[in-house]
């Protein structure tokens, strides 16, 4: 490591400043395996006092992070929750009691991580994902939620040993890094498992490669609709599992017909963990109906309806093109649409092809996103026979469908967590007085 740049590392006093700095430091923004983040690890003596549930899956995996801080943070615990990625604030990755980490304590967070990796390049995700834990070890916690980034053998967050594990959903996505078999995925994703230790599956098709893997190690494998599951009624829900059951549940406040599985995983989750984490019925229910995660099937107030979805692979956006059809019908739908050039662009468009009357495309922010031509070109490809406009930027886009829609239309932005921060951003901007 040239000492310029270290010494640059460590001047570093700002939040952005820091956060400009580690976009730098290693070559690679993905780069799997444990062996940088644990030697690290090791050198900063980081090691849980308190319970570490870890969430992940394709899709889902924020929900449940969300339900489960609710649900305990009601219990009255002290709860760490690390997410990714942000929307508008890096701060949105750290949650500690309930309130995002200040700026202080991340840059502190940094710094100690900075002077104590030697010459160990870190990726700008495995350095966030220490300094989580350095924050959380100084905050006094009883629980920590950690929500995988990628996978899961490999992912950052697999250094720390899970006393739970919880995988949401198994589907087809980062087929550069996982595979391209929903089998590749679901042994990555069973990576999280540990021997002796509830491994809880909320996918309704589990991949054998998953329960191999749990059966193999001796985790305490615990599958929806074999070992706890649920039952939906109109008002309400009841739930069933190893612990026994819950009746009249409240629906989650999170919107979409997924979240009664994610629901009934985190439950499980709180089940197997009653004796270090005990969670009153009450408690539950109060978390169902209190959390809050944005941009997951989020209908915001006001005419036109405005729903904000990151949905950014096929089995997302047909979650997200079955929610659209249960609700209420309008004249139009208009669609905000853009995604990464290195995502299934194509099913992704088939699956939401038959909800949408008029799409707005235009590229999103950064180096991997795809050009408002590719975007419209994979829309035509998927058999989208309905109006097109391209626009320079997604801002203009949002301006653009909010300016054509009419009262009773509504608007649906998706495709990207930077296509619904963008949208966002564009609100606030224009919002703010």
């Amino acid at each position: 490591m040239n000492p310029e740049s270290r010494n640059a590392g460590l001047r570093r006093k700002t939040l952005s400043e820091w956060l400009e700095y580690l976009e730098r430091l290693h070559p690679q923004a993905i780069a799997m395996g444990l062996d940088r983040v644990e030697r690290v690890r090791r050198q900063l003596a980081i090691s849980p006092r308190f319970p570490v549930i870890t969430v992940g899956g394709t899709n889902g995996k924020g929900s449940c992070c969300a339900m489960l801080e609710a649900m305990l943070i009601q219990a009255g615990y002290r709860v760490g929750c690390y997410t990714s990625p942000h929307l508008l604030r890096y701060n949105e990755r750290v949650r500690i009691a309930g309130r995002e980490a200040d700026d202080a304590v991340l840059c502190s967070a940094f710094e100690r991580i900075e002077a104590a990796r030697g010459d160990v390049l870190l990726t700008y995700f495995e350095f966030g994902t220490l300094a989580a834990m350095l924050a959380f070890d100084d905050a006094g916690l009883d629980v920590a939620i950690l929500e995988v980034g990628l996978g899961g053998r490999l992912d950052a967050v697999n250094v720390f040993d899970t006393d739970c594990a919880l995988v949401a959903t198994v589907d087809i996505d980062h087929v550069d890094y996982l595979g391209a078999s929903r089998e590749s995925i679901g042994f990555e994703k069973a990576g999280i498992f540990r021997a002796g230790r509830p491994a809880i599956c909320a996918d309704r098709n589990p991949p054998q490669t998953l329960i191999d893997h749990a059966q193999r190690i001796g985790a305490q494998l615990l599958l929806i609709d074999r070992d706890f599951g649920f039952e939906a009624e109109r008002s309400q829900w009841r739930y069933w599992g190893p612990k026994g059951g819950r009746y009249g549940l409240p629906h989650p406040v999170l919107r979409g017909e997924c979240q009664l599985a994610n629901a009934a995983a985190c439950i499980t989750a709180l089940d197997e963990l009653h004796a270090r984490l005990p969670a009153s019925a009450q408690s539950l229910r109060s978390g169902l109906v209190t959390c809050e995660i944005p941009g997951r099937f989020q209908v915001l107030p006001g005419r036109p309806l405005v729903i904000l979805d990151v949905a950014h692979n096929p089995q997302a956006a047909r979650a997200l093109a079955h929610n659209l059809a249960g609700m209420a019908a309008t004249p139009r739908t208009l669609a905000v649409f853009s995604m990464l050039k290195d995502k299934d662009i194509v099913s992704v468009a088939e699956a939401l092809r038959d909800r949408v009357t008029d799409w707005h495309v235009a590229p999103a922010p950064g180096p991997r996103a795809a050009s408002a031509e590719a975007l419209s070109a994979a829309l035509s490809g998927a058999g989208v026979a309905v109006p097109i406009q391209r626009h320079e930027d997604i801002a203009s886009a949002w301006r653009a469908a909010h300016a054509a829609a009419g009262g009773n239309d509504k608007i649906v932005v998706f495709g990207s967590f930077l296509t619904v921060a963008a949208v966002m951003q564009e609100r606030q901007r224009v919002d703010r007085p």
